[in-house]
């Protein structure tokens, strides 16, 4: 597969099918999104239960003659300040996804963004100083509002940059994950950024 290659003398490159050329698997894909929105949920709800909750330690009245139910503790789940029946505690929302998946996954990410013209290369995509406004002018020039800039290591002035910019974010090769790839209209990556990216995912 041959790629062009913006601002560069070396016009295309090419790109091994067997990475950025493969069907779009949505089942696998919707898998490893939702396994990674699982494991960022923090998972840390916590209620206390009947024995957690303070007081109750005497019997609020007496077993009879009171008329009322009896009750050993004002600490169960029927009185307002008493524990929690059936009480969530701190858990895991992860869901394992196996490397060979994930890799995959990354593969038919990429091919579906080429295939849908959505995926741009660039020899370098650096600034000079790390101003908004020259990454701003920098983007409209080029018809970009949604974009997610892909580099091989990341450049302090482009990450300065593009922090006040909304729908504009900065990742690293290493870096890079599904729910950012898929969440922007348009990727920019830098030409050793995708070598890179094609090395770790052959």
């Amino acid at each position: 597969m041959k790629l062009n290659v913006e601002g560069a003398k070396q016009s295309s490159f090419n790109l091994a099918d067997s990475t950025f050329g493969i069907p779009y698997n949505e089942p696998l894909i919707h898998q490893v999104v939702t396994s990674y929105l699982s494991t960022a949920r923090s998972g840390t709800k916590a209620q206390k239960t009947r024995s957690e909750v303070s007081g109750g330690g005497a019997k609020p009245w007496n077993q009879k003659g009171t008329g009322r139910a009896r009750a050993g503790t004002i600490r169960s789940p029927i009185f307002t300040g008493g524990g929690q029946i059936f009480a969530a505690k701190p858990r895991s929302f992860a869901k394992k996804v196996n490397r060979k998946m994930y890799r995959n996954a990354m593969k038919s990410v990429l091919s579906e963004l080429i295939r849908q013209d959505r995926l741009t290369v660039f020899q370098d995509f650096n600034l000079l100083e790390p101003k908004t406004k020259l990454l701003k002018n920098k983007l409209d020039s080029l018809g970009l509002s949604n974009v997610l800039i892909v580099v091989e290591a990341l450049d302090k002035n482009l990450l300065l940059a593009s922090r006040n910019l909304i729908n504009v974010n900065v990742l690293e090769t290493n870096s890079i994950d599904i729910v950012s790839l898929i969440g922007h209209e348009k990727v920019v990556i830098t030409l050793p950024a995708i070598k890179l990216l094609e090395e770790k995912l052959s």
